[in-house]
Formats: C-alpha cells, sequence, structure tokens
C-alpha cells in the first residue's frame, strides 16, 4: 500500500533522460571492473531512484533526504530491492562525507543526482505549509521534524525587519513588488503575527497593485518560493554541494541536476563550468596537463522536458537538465 501510494504521488521530471545520463556513468564504472553506485541527493518518493534500480541487477543507490517522511515512504517502495538501496537522512551538502563512508571496497561513485527544489510529497501535504492555495501552519521547512536545526517561516517573519526580508523576496523570487510586500508583512507581523498560509498570502495579495496581478500566476507565488528558499537555505547547500559532488565522483562518473529556477540553474551552471574548461592562463602557448578540465559537458546546456512531458506533468515545464561527466582525474598539485 505504501509503495502505491508513494508511485501514485509522484511523478518524477525527465525520468528517462536523467536514468539515461546516469546508466551511462554506471557502464563506465562496471566497464573499470568496478560496482557502480549512485547517489540520489534528493530521495523524496524514490521515483528516479527505483527507475535507476529496474535499470540494472548490479548498480546500487545510496538516497539522501533530510525529510524523515520522504526516507520512511521511499525506504518502503524500494525495499525489494534489498541492500542495493541504503536511505541516509541528511542535508545534501555532505554528498562527499557520505560516499567515504558508504562507499565499500569495489565500489566506485557512477553518479549523483540533483532533482531540486520542493517535492511532490511536501507540495501535497498541506500541513506542511509549502503552498497557498490552502490553509495550513506557516511552516515550509524540509525537514519539520521535532529535532530540525531549521526555522520555520513563521520564526522567519517574526525576527526579520523589512530591509532583510525585502531582500529575500527580490533575491529569491525575483520579484518587483519585493518592497510593497516587504512593507505590508512587517507592518502586520507588528500587530498580529503570522501564524498560518492564507493570511500571509492575503496580506501579499493586498499588497500587490492590480496591475501586476495580470500575469505570473497568484502574487503570493514568488513570494513563498523565496521563503521556503530561505528557511531551508537552498542555494547556499547547493553552492556547496556541486563541488562536493564533483570531487566524490569516480572517472567516468556522471553529476546529473534538474533545477526549477534560474538562481538554481545559474549555481549550477558555474559549478560545470569551474570543471568543464581549462585553467591555463590567457596565451599560454601549451596547455599543461594541470591545466586541462576535469569533466566534460554532456548535455548542451540546459535541456528542457518534452512537450508530451509538459503536458501529463505539468510541475516539469520548469525544469533544465545539466549533466557533466569526468574524464580526468585531477592532479594533487590542482587540489
Amino acid at each position: 500500500m505504501a509503495e502505491r501510494a508513494a508511485a501514485d504521488r509522484h511523478v518524477p521530471v525527465m525520468l528517462d533522460r536523467c536514468v539515461g545520463l546516469l546508466v551511462a556513468g554506471a557502464e563506465s564504472i562496471r566497464a573499470q571492473g568496478s560496482i557502480p553506485v549512485v547517489i540520489d541527493a534528493t530521495l523524496g518518493m524514490g521515483g528516479h531512484s527505483e527507475a535507476l534500480l529496474r535499470s540494472s541487477d548490479d548498480l546500487q543507490v545510496i538516497g539522501l533526504d533530510r525529510d524523515p517522511q520522504a526516507l520512511e515512504m521511499a525506504g518502503e517502495r524500494l525495499i525489494s530491492f534489498g541492500s542495493r538501496f541504503r536511505g541516509v537522512r541528511t542535508v545534501y551538502d555532505r554528498v562527499d562525507e557520505v560516499a567515504e563512508e558508504h562507499l565499500q571496497p569495489g565500489q566506485q561513485l557512477a553518479g549523483v543526482l540533483f532533482d531540486l527544489g520542493v517535492s511532490s510529497l511536501q507540495l501535497d501535504e498541506a500541513e506542511r505549509g509549502f503552498a497557498y492555495s490552502y490553509d495550513a501552519p506557516l511552516d515550509m521547512r524540509m525537514d519539520s521534524s521535532e529535532d530540525s536545526p531549521d526555522e520555520s517561516v513563521a520564526e522567519l517573519l517574526a525576527r526579520v525587519d523589512e530591509q532583510e526580508l525585502r531582500g529575500i523576496i527580490r533575491e529569491y523570487g525575483e520579484d518587483r513588488s519585493a518592497g510593497r510586500i516587504a512593507r505590508a508583512v512587517v507592518a502586520r507581523q507588528r500587530v498580529t503575527p503570522f501564524t498560518t498560509t492564507q493570511d500571509l498570502a492575503q496580506v501579499i495579495d493586498q499588497a500587490v497593485p492590480a496591475v501586476a496581478k495580470r500575469t505570473g500566476g497568484h502574487p503570493a507565488k514568488r513570494t513563498f518560493q523565496a521563503l521556503r528558499i530561505a528557511v531551508n537555505r537552498e542555494l547556499e547547500v547547493l553552492s556547496e554541494a556541486l563541488p562536493h559532488a564533483l570531487d566524490a565522483l569516480d572517472l567516468g562518473g556522471r553529476a546529473v541536476v534538474l533545477s526549477y529556477h534560474s538562481l538554481e540553474d545559474r549555481i549550477t551552471k558555474r559549478a560545470f563550468a569551474a570543471r568543464t574548461t581549462s585553467s591555463a592562463p590567457a596565451g599560454l602557448p601549451v596547455e599543461l596537463e594541470e591545466h586541462k578540465p576535469t569533466y566534460r559537458a554532456v548535455t548542451r546546456g540546459a535541456e528542457g522536458p518534452e512537450e508530451q512531458e509538459i503536458a501529463a506533468n505539468p510541475r516539469a515545464a520548469s525544469a533544465k537538465c545539466r549533466s557533466v561527466e569526468k574524464i580526468r582525474t585531477a592532479m594533487r598539485s590542482e587540489r
């Protein structure tokens, strides 16, 4: 029952493309005589992991998630794969530490997958407070357990001033009405603290001018996105995680990133470019070995989903996929 529930509630984005990219990395590791391991750094309900495990009989998956509910559901879904799947509760910027701790002799890291943003599980659970379309406690933490180190959105709004809130909405939500929204939210917070999603959404709606509501969906959409990114430290974690993942991959291994936000894609593009371009100084007549790229781009820029997938799964519309492959091990002097 739990397995069916997880499979029914989540449609993995660009599933075939992601699995194909990672399977190619696994084949390269297998050709070297090792057992391929893929780290699903954003496990969620286990859709991508299940497809990877079904792709071959020897490939192993380590799934990471900070959300204990997601780990439990994915674990039940993938229980039939036995020891080939291992779930780890952690934030994915520890991907290199997880690889060092969990890879066994004879295994090599063939791939790391990042499916960024909020999961279907979190969006669909009303009490998690991720959506403005229904009333719920103002939370939005990906790990909402009692021992979570993260603050909720309600706690964030209770401590920030107008300037800080404006910066969060402008940077993470890219909303032109950031100033108006921050002013209205802070003024209302001083009188009565926010506790529910619809209460906050209503204040935002009233703060946004009518002309700005004509396009772009609900006026609270960008602010809710910005607050979610802020309380979960999503961009900071991603900026730290990508270099760690690229360091951890073995020769022939691949990193695959699915992003849904321009800032996520920008961070990914920059991290990949740092490994796929030569570090040789301009004008150097001969490229020395230590200046050669350690990775090559597998995708041509950012790839998007097919029209058929968008029609079947509207959440896939904003997805961008990038992938790189490790082609050279950095020399000791480069580390």
